[in-house]
């Protein structure tokens, strides 16, 4: 079963919320706001998938509520649809600068309300389906490289306001190339579902994140997370992967795959780029597939170059 949508009603008459709430409850959760200011958070905090909004209040009309959801990355692209008194244009007008998608009238009327969200309803569900589909590698079921630059940007920008560590890591499926020619892309593609599924099951933390970067490669963020603690958590996922079973591959030949792996740890400030800090990782993973693959190389400012012990090559497929 579908998780059910959540709508968020702003409104300081304490009459509008309970009939509102009567017509919709078998459509949506129902969040309630009896301010500006507390629809604000609740939207922020919660982040429905729609939100009616009442012009007139108290305190925070319903113009000002609308700016500042406009201007909160969190809050932007939530649909918000207007509630207004019959034949007010003039706000109708204002509204749809704005950015509302939609207005209600009072006094209520129940078909037309109901027609009305289920229409916005089922256009949030769709959009967020498209979204989800744009943002997923469709092979491996995780996030694709333009999800994660997504995130990137958006992680970069709180550790430089906290000044709190980021870890950037690039991995790549040693001698993959000899999977392909030699057992057929088939089982090429089963490789990268099970070592993108070795990453997923082991990224535990919310904001962790793993992503396809393309071909065999893939990219990972830890945010908040020192040097070693990021080395930790990789050295469980290479070693992990050595140890993965490969049994339903049905090939004989094929002992065990290995990664290689190169991480960057830094604390981001007005001169660093996101792009830097990757370019660091796939200098520290160059030099991990030269000095003998199925390792991780990391690089630190202030720590230099650190290594984590290679493991026996012993079964690796043909070169």
């Amino acid at each position: 079963m579908s998780e059910r949508q959540q709508i968020l009603i702003i409104d300081d008459e304490t009459d509008n919320l309970r009939i509102l709430s009567d017509i919709l409850r078998d459509q949506a959760d129902i969040i309630l706001a009896k301010s500006g200011q507390q629809g604000i958070r609740k939207a922020a905090e919660l982040k429905p998938d729609l939100i009616l909004l009442d012009v007139i209040m108290q305190g925070l009309d319903g113009f000002e509520v609308m700016s500042a959801l406009q201007h909160d990355a969190t809050t932007c692209d939530i649909p918000v649809i207007f509630i207004t008194a019959l034949g007010d244009t003039h706000h109708e007008e204002k509204g749809f600068h704005l950015g509302a998608c939609d207005y209600i009238q009072k006094p209520f009327h129940t078909t037309i309300v109901l027609a009305r969200i289920k229409l916005h309803l089922e256009l949030r569900r769709q959009r967020n389906m498209l979204e989800q589909l744009a943002n997923i590698d469709p092979l491996t079921s995780i996030a694709n490289r333009r999800r994660f630059e997504d995130v990137l940007k958006r992680e970069w920008r709180v550790a430089m306001r906290k000044q709190s560590p980021i870890s950037l890591i690039l991995v790549d499926i040693d001698d993959f190339k000899h999977y392909n020619d030699h057992f057929g892309h088939a089982a090429g593609d089963k490789v990268l579902q099970k070592v993108s599924a070795a990453f997923s099951s082991r990224l535990q933390r919310p904001r962790d994140l793993v992503a396809r970067f393309g071909g065999e490669e893939f990219i990972i963020l830890l945010p908040d997370n020192d040097r070693q603690g990021c080395m930790d958590v990789m050295e469980q996922c290479r070693q992990g992967i050595e140890e993965m079973p490969l049994d339903d591959l049905q090939n004989p030949d094929i002992c065990h795959i290995t990664v290689s792996i190169g991480g960057y740890t830094c604390r981001p400030d007005t001169g660093s780029k996101p792009k830097d800090a990757i370019k660091m990782a796939d200098d520290m993973l160059y030099m991990a597939k030269h000095q003998g693959k199925n390792r991780i190389l990391w690089f630190c400012e202030n720590e230099g170059i650190k290594e984590s012990p290679a493991h026996s090559e012993q079964g690796s497929v043909p070169r």
